[in-house]
């Protein structure tokens, strides 16, 4: 199979495959694992084995490939581990593999996303995943604080519990769109300055996104 023919007419298309696979694994099967209907290991596995193909075919690089299995690596030995004997090192481990799918596809996506060329309806919805994806990443930065400071957290703990993952995204988004804080709150140092960050970072990306949007439509049509 030649993957740079199938990158050319797939490509944008896995854009808006991603975003909605991300967007039902973190808006219908957390919350419906924090309930306890799915085992722990679903949520991160299906979503870890999708994502490493997607950015196989979207970016080509070995590097982002290399990445992409190892935190799939990572994920399967925590879920080892939490089957034999639930621990904060299993917990840790999925922190990590998250962080680092998070940056690999936010990194593959950006390229994407605001590469040069008309901007298509495929390429708008990569923004959104984008968007979304850095909530995935300041969600695992926020297990690893959690995990540090039981206290970082007012009305959360992080531990290994089905519900932590629905608590650290829902968190992470009331963070990300400012519209916490309310029953969660940031009480350590270090996750009120991740808090600082992520909410300021989803105030300048909206604005910023549409003037290189903007720009890349407008370069399109005067190289046309």
């Amino acid at each position: 199979m030649d993957i740079g023919k199938t990158r050319e007419r797939w490509g944008d298309s896995l854009l808006t495959v991603l975003t909605a696979l991300l967007i039902v694994m973190m808006f219908v099967v957390a919350p419906l694992q924090a309930l306890g209907i799915f085992a722990f290991q679903i949520f991160e596995l299906l979503l870890a084995l999708f994502l490493v193909g997607g950015v196989f075919v979207m970016s080509g690089s070995r590097v982002a490939v290399v990445a992409m299995l190892g935190a799939l690596a990572m994920i399967v030995t925590g879920a080892v581990l939490r089957l034999k004997s639930p621990s904060i090192l299993d917990l840790n481990l999925f922190a990590g593999a998250w962080l680092i799918v998070g940056v690999t596809l936010a990194w593959t996506v950006a390229q994407a996303t605001f590469a040069p060329g008309r901007i298509t309806y495929h390429r708008v919805i990569g923004a959104v995943l984008l968007y979304l994806t850095v909530a995935v990443i300041f969600a695992a930065l926020f297990t690893f604080i959690g995990t540090l400071a039981p206290k970082a957290f007012a009305g959360m703990s992080v531990e290994d519990s089905a519900k932590l993952a629905s608590q650290l995204i829902y968190f992470s988004f009331a963070t990300l769109t400012t519209t916490g804080y309310g029953d969660l709150a940031p009480v350590h140092p270090l996750a009120r300055s991740l808090c600082n960050l992520e909410a300021i970072f989803g105030q300048l990306y909206p604005a910023t996104l549409l003037a290189r949007l903007v720009t890349l439509e407008l370069a399109h049509r005067d190289n046309e």
